[in-house]
């Protein structure tokens, strides 16, 4: 359904889906901010709902190390699929014990790279984003992330980088040297627009995390949230895809449905 809709990922070379599959919830149910709680799908399940998401046109896979075990789970559930899937993992947040902890240094992000290919079985990983503590602008100027992320591009272990932020600066900040920021963007929240709107400038790529975000609350009696999220996510240029992370096969079909539809009224 989705097949037809890949669309560039700003100038990183990747073409992905206009949806791509979150998989928090394929291994950390901690620490998580849902409305509703949640089980952990078994091996099975996880192996249905990614060939589902495949069957739709969805290719792009969103996982890090701050996601429990999602990592490790991932690279055998996609054993033989590496070509089907733009994978996007994360560095500089850690998850043990119920806490999160942060460390940007040279050095860990290097080791978790490494890590991340190693577990989820790859010679290489799409895009690793850096994983912000809400300190945008400090961690690019000052940790050596950035830097450490260019050599692992260099290198060919990566094929581009960028941020997962929290502010208007650092997504600024990220786009100018870096290939992509993942920004929150939804009916509630739309502060974080000036980097969708530098983005589009530039041709930078744009991923939208927290896209379905309980817009409920802002919308008159009878509108479906996710064909309105959808309307305001696509109607801007710069957002190449939204990364959604059900593991209800219904919602996911249905996502899949409504986004394909709004993109078709939009163009």
């Amino acid at each position: 359904m989705l097949h037809t809709l890949h669309r560039p990922l700003g100038n990183t070379g990747l073409r992905v889906s206009p949806l791509g599959l979150g998989t928090v919830k394929l291994g950390r149910d901690q620490g998580v901010k849902y409305p509703t709680g949640f089980t952990i799908p078994d091996d099975a399940a996880a192996r249905a709902l990614l060939a589902q998401a495949r069957d739709l046109g969805i290719n792009l896979i969103d996982t890090a190390p701050a996601y429990g075990t999602s990592e490790t789970r991932l690279g055998p559930l996609l054993r033989g699929q590496r070509q089907d899937w733009v994978i996007v993992s994360k560095v500089g947040e850690e998850f043990d014990n119920g806490q999160s902890h942060f460390d940007f240094s040279p050095a860990h992000t290097r080791r978790s790279v490494e890590r991340s290919l190693t577990r989820l079985e790859t010679d290489f990983i799409d895009l690793v984003l850096v994983h912000s503590d809400g300190n945008d602008v400090a961690i690019l100027r000052d940790s050596g992330v950035y830097e450490t992320l260019a050599e692992l591009k260099r290198e060919g272990k990566i094929r581009g980088f960028g941020l997962s932020g929290k502010t208007v600066e650092g997504g600024l900040l990220a786009l100018t040297t870096g290939d992509c920021a993942m920004v929150t963007y939804n009916l509630n929240e739309q502060g974080e627009r000036p980097v969708l709107d530098y983005a589009a400038q530039q041709g930078k790529g744009i991923l939208i995390k927290k896209a379905l975000a309980s817009g409920h609350a802002c919308l008159a009696p009878g509108i479906d949230p996710v064909r309105a999220s959808f309307e305001l996510i696509f109607s801007h240029p710069a957002a190449c895809s939204a990364i959604i992370g059900t593991i209800n096969p219904q919602h996911l079909a249905h996502n899949v449905a409504t986004a394909a539809a709004v993109i078709q009224d939009i163009a």
